[in-house]
């Protein structure tokens, strides 16, 4: 009899672990893999929707070059020839003078003091402040610390909450000064442990490249990121994945486990649980209420995607620009995407398209209004900064009701001690642990299927 696999949770993470079981098993060994989601959509957040007769992404339209794990997916699926860099690499600034380019360097961190100075978002005395990197002392300890308090003491205050925070704090919906920089950005502990600084690790991390044009940050898949799900799905075998299936418990029986659902019982020699952490903490709770504590503890929060399509003759206009960031309390948006410009399309013909994200720290209270008066302030706002007309032709707003989790200081060893505690044959992976990007759920899949594989070779025959 195969080895019986459960995962709760048909999302990236999800559907990455049930393939990568799959697909490096041995014919004869390969194991009974089952795949239960509640949703009737499969791909979790890769999906599209249909605005003005266009099919965008309502999630990331997206992934990180630098982390190789979903290019590598992908051209294992036979899609690596369809991600495309995006057409321009420019990215902007809401500042109180308009919109203004990032200056050089890796996270918004400038390598050069006198393009820093010349820099026209931030005051004189912020620019000093920042400039002050170059001589502070490193910090020794290498204990946890916020991201925010980081980059507080080597740049201050104006170029932490004017510059920096806005991109990187963006990318996770989250408050800097709450935000573990081990869990988010350990490169930049590591610049300043290394180099004496942010101002010399960026350098340094420049120079490293050997003076070559760098690689594109982002690569987009043609078509769209659920290309990516429908190749895993045939990949798993559609019969392995079972939408609008909720587990409502999970219990030990006779050595192994039972995954109780709604329809009935699914027997399973080992579990992975896929899901939101909250979810998880509730299925763990009668198997290890410690573990489900420390899951709750785990926050989540709120953000949506507000997609826009404008009537012909606005796409010409727009700048060559990829798009900007807001700091928090200066614009109804986080971020904004000139996606007509970042990501051509000839669907689009000379319609702008722009993707705006609202909602996360300190602004979730945006998303009580009603779509209709986010797009409307949105759409007032854009047209301030960009040659845009105050309203657009059609628009939708996806939210992401607590979609986003909070890698708060001390993240790291919250999920190592959750790890350590659960139960063996249950396993735990997903965007709450190690990384919320397409890679980062691509690598926790893989990673976690090799564990699962581990534990079932080591698993006695009287227990299967």
């Amino acid at each position: 009899m195969s080895d019986r696999v459960v995962i709760v949770g048909g999302g990236i993470t999800g559907l990455s672990t049930a393939y990568r079981l799959l697909a490096d098993a041995q014919p004869s060994a390969a194991p009974d893999v089952t795949v239960l989601e509640s949703d009737d959509h499969v791909g979790g957040k890769l999906r599209s929707v249909e605005v003005g007769g266009l099919q965008l992404e309502a999630g990331p339209d997206s992934l990180l070059a630098r982390k190789p794990w979903g290019v590598e997916l992908c051209s294992e699926l036979g899609l690596g020839g369809e991600l495309v860099p995006p057409s321009t690499g420019a990215t902007h600034i809401w500042t109180d003078a308009g919109l203004v380019r990032f200056p050089s360097g890796p996270f918004g961190i400038s390598t050069h003091p006198t393009e820093l100075w010349r820099w026209p978002g931030m005051s004189r005395r912020g620019k000093l402040r920042a400039l002050g990197d170059l001589w502070r002392r490193p910090r020794t300890d290498e204990a946890d610390e916020s991201l925010g308090s980081l980059l507080r003491r080597r740049v201050g205050d104006e170029a932490c909450d004017r510059l920096v925070a806005p991109l990187l704090g963006g990318l996770f919906a989250g408050d800097v000064d709450l935000l573990s920089v081990k869990a988010t950005f350990p490169e930049l502990a590591a610049w300043e442990r290394s180099s004496g600084g942010l101002i010399r690790g960026a350098r340094a991390a420049s120079r490293a490249s050997g003076g070559k044009a760098p690689p594109p940050v982002f690569l987009r898949l043609k078509g769209g990121f659920g290309r990516l799900t429908e190749e895993l799905i045939a990949a798993i075998g559609s019969g392995r994945i079972h939408p609008q299936t909720t587990v409502t418990s999970v219990r030990r029986e006779a050595g192994a486990f039972v995954v109780q659902t709604r329809e009935g019982e699914i027997p399973a020699d080992s579990i992975v649980l896929a899901s939101p952490a909250s979810v998880t903490a509730d299925l763990l709770d009668g198997l290890t209420p410690d573990v489900a504590t420390s899951l709750r503890r785990i926050l989540y929060l709120s953000t949506a995607v507000v997609l826009l399509v404008y009537q012909d003759g606005t796409g010409e206009p727009l700048p060559d620009s990829s798009g900007f960031v807001a700091p928090r309390g200066t614009a109804a948006m986080t971020a904004a995407t000139l996606v007509s410009r970042k990501w051509p399309d000839q669907a689009f013909g000379d319609r702008a398209v722009v993707r705006c994200f609202v909602g996360g720290a300190g602004t979730e209270g945006l998303l009580d209004r009603s779509d209709d008066d986010i797009v409307k302030s949105v759409c007032r706002q854009l047209a301030t900064v960009l040659p845009l007309p105050p309203y657009a032709e059609a628009s939708r707003v996806v939210r992401w009701s607590l979609a986003m989790p909070q890698y708060e200081v001390g993240h790291l060893d919250r999920v190592g001690e959750i790890e350590r505690s659960l139960p063996p044959g249950i396993f735990v992976a997903g965007q709450a642990y190690r990384g919320t990007g397409i890679p980062d759920c691509v690598r926790a899949g893989t990673e976690v299927a090799e564990r699962v594989t581990s534990y079932l070779s080591d698993l006695p025959s009287a227990l299967r």
